[in-house]
């Protein structure tokens, strides 16, 4: 058999081979996806850009309480040892979190207990950038969701409705916490009779905002947290690049850590379109 011919034969053979393999992979994640939850029907059909909504971790991320809530300690190093490790220390609501229904309740489920079903879900955003500009005390109210469905329809089932305040453009100033004199501080949030009227009006498992809190800043008891997680809802706080994101038609993964008991965690997050 002339070179050129054994060349073309093995060629044709490799091909077949990663026709096959991944057939396989689409299998597999066919079994996977119905063994571990039915999928919403309006997820993004063969996306073909991710975009990561995660904001980079370290020690001087701002946090809610104003004070360091992630450190790491370097017990082996590769001068010594030929190889990294780092020891981690967090605060279970430090960077891009996940908050679950545990964090503000007696007994809602853990991080650990949310369906993974769940974290896989269609994101509606929701542009609340010009009252925020306004006001750094503006919220989401039901008046925003109705406006969004007037403008795209209706919600996705099983959907994550985010807010997309612009706030992200703040991190690394004082602006991102943005506290008063008093020490209160002044940013977005949904407002309580938003997610009550999710709850109430729709099937969303999951609210999403850019900033420090559900709430909005100067919130003097959680309402919404109360009110959403509760209910048996996540919520994802400092979502970064929302605005990169369309209205509709995203899909949103959360990497939630599966940590038995937890009331959330730091979560690489990201959107498909």
């Amino acid at each position: 058999m002339c070179d050129a011919c054994v060349i073309e034969t093995v060629k044709n053979r490799m091909l077949s081979r990663r026709s096959f393999f991944r057939a396989a992979a689409a299998g597999a994640a066919t079994v996977a996806a119905a063994s571990s939850g039915a999928l919403s029907p309006a997820l993004a059909a063969a996306p073909t850009t991710v975009t990561d909504l995660t904001h980079e971790l370290h020690e001087e991320f701002p946090t809610f309480f104003g004070q360091q809530q992630f450190w790491r300690e370097q017990k082996f190093n590769y001068k010594e040892h030929k190889f990294n490790l780092f020891e981690l220390r967090v605060n279970e609501h430090t960077g891009t979190h996940l908050d679950a229904p545990l964090h503000f309740s007696e007994d809602g489920k853990s991080v650990a207990e949310i369906p993974v079903s769940d974290l896989v879900v269609p994101l509606a955003v929701i542009d609340i950038r010009a009252k925020a500009d306004a006001n750094p005390d503006a919220q989401l109210t039901p008046d925003d969701i109705k406006a969004w469905i007037a403008a795209n329809g209706d919600l996705p089932e099983k959907a994550c409705v985010a807010l997309n305040s612009g706030w992200g453009k703040h991190l690394g100033t004082d602006k991102f916490r943005n506290a008063d004199a008093e020490g209160k501080m002044h940013f977005p949030g949904f407002h309580v009779e938003a997610v009550q009227y999710l709850a109430e009006n729709s099937s969303a498992v999951g609210i999403a905002v850019d900033t420090l809190s559900l709430d909005y800043g100067i919130s003097p008891d959680f309402a919404t947290h109360y009110a959403w997680l509760a209910s048996g809802h996540w919520g994802l706080e400092g979502a970064a690049n929302l605005d990169q994101l369309p209205a509709k038609g995203a899909t949103l993964v959360v990497g939630a850590p599966k940590v038995r008991g937890g009331t959330g965690g730091p979560s690489r997050v990201f959107a498909l379109v």
